[in-house]
């Protein structure tokens, strides 16, 4: 219970920016001044937290702050996505320290790129100045399906060869740290929670664009998984019903209409693009997909009406979610979605209104990722200290 409540406070303190006096803190987590007061010492013995100061503008005499010590605890995040893998350390309240990222290596050989990652962690670390012993672990955001419990990628479309691949357990025994891995759309929706700020509050979904397409899901400020960790896989919800095959039999799925190497190929097919861009390996969809982007932003009619069009889709397969969850907002982000932002922030609202069943109850925002384009990263570091100082009801279970 002591470590239970001992999150709750973190917890508290972290979602006040401005930081929280120990009176605040009673008030708004239900705890006795003295169980506050120790709480607070044990935080701040252990660096977690810090005294900023004092304020006061009413009688009596002013109240400490206390705010969280950015220092205090750091974590590593890793996003391997088929075309590019990143790299963040992340301190205690959301902050890039230290930022790098490679093309992920082609081929279907899963040790060659844990090898890889292994060694850019030990090089980040090193040129981050950090404290190796102030790193929590290391967060993994992986492409899924996942087994999150078994720490394994299991068969993703878009990474060959990476079939019950143990990430976790190798990756923690080529770094010697602690390490978790979640699916890159639960990772981006982690990371908006801890670092996006108004937008990673309350109930949304966040809608990831990335060589692929999925949804993260927050009810209630929690992050929602599903029973195996791989809630948010959309890519067979029906868009078009006159749309291109999909490979699991239907037309017209997200995967089979909207994802960067569909419109990629719509692009060269209509002459947008040559026949050189026709590679369907992570880098080359990333490169022939920027350069989609920019022919639109150019004034590139063809261009932009494939981007209008992916818009209108993912738009629809939105609606769908909304209705079914009953959000308050989504969230648009992921290493796609920059060159997406312009025609999908100016098309796609509109579309979810006229389709939302609750437009006469309460408005629908939509709105870019308050992360950033790290958010896969950023993300899998979050789940570290997620995982260490969030509260959780597992906390509560008393072992044997």
């Amino acid at each position: 219970m002591g470590d239970f409540n001992l999150t709750v406070i973190l917890d508290a303190i972290r979602r006040a920016p401005g930081g929280l006096s120990r009176v605040e803190l009673a008030q708004i987590v239900g705890l006795s001044p003295q169980t506050i007061s120790n709480i607070s010492r044990r935080l701040l013995d252990q660096n977690l937290i810090v005294e900023a100061g004092k304020e006061g503008t009413g009688p009596g005499k002013p109240r400490t702050m206390l705010r969280l010590n950015a220092s205090g605890m750091y974590a590593v995040g890793v996003h391997l996505d088929p075309a590019v893998t990143t790299f963040v350390v992340l301190d205690l309240v959301g902050a890039v320290v230290k930022h790098t990222s490679t093309m992920t290596p082609s081929g279907a050989d899963p040790g060659a790129v844990i090898d890889t990652i292994a060694a850019e962690i030990k090089r980040l670390i090193a040129d981050s100045g950090v404290d190796p012993a102030r790193i929590a672990g290391i967060g993994v955001a992986s492409p899924g399906p996942i087994d999150l419990e078994a720490g394994t990628v299991v068969d993703p479309p878009l990474l060959p060869g990476w079939d019950r691949v143990p990430l976790r357990d190798a990756l923690a025994r080529a770094t010697g740290l602690s390490v978790l891995v979640d699916k890159d759309v639960t990772s981006a929706a982690v990371a908006e929670t801890w670092a996006g700020g108004p937008s990673g509050a309350g109930s949304f979904i966040f809608m990831y664009m990335g060589t692929g397409i999925g949804c993260g899901i927050v009810l209630n400020d929690e992050v929602v998984r599903g029973t195996s960790g791989n809630a948010g896989e959309i890519g067979h919800i029906v868009v078009d019903p006159d749309g291109a095959p999909c490979d699991c039999g239907l037309n017209g799925c997200v995967k089979s209409t909207c994802i960067p190497q569909v419109l990629v190929a719509q692009a060269v097919e209509a002459g947008v693009l040559d026949g050189s861009h026709q590679d369907t390996n992570g880098p080359a969809v990333q490169d022939s997909f920027n350069k989609l982007c920019a022919l639109a932003y150019d004034g590139d009619d063809r261009a932009t009406g494939i981007l209008d069009r992916s818009a209108v889709l993912v738009a629809r397969a939105v609606s769908v979610i909304l209705n079914a969850l009953d959000v308050d907002r989504v969230v648009f982000g992921g290493p796609f979605w920059s060159g997406l932002s312009g025609r999908y922030l100016e098309l796609v609202p509109g579309i979810v209104r006229e389709n939302s069943a609750t437009r006469q109850i309460h408005p629908i925002d939509v709105v870019g990722t308050g992360v950033g384009e790290d958010v896969g990263a950023i993300g899998a570091a979050s789940l570290v200290l997620e995982h260490t100082l969030a509260p959780r009801s597992q906390r509560l279970l008393l072992d044997g």
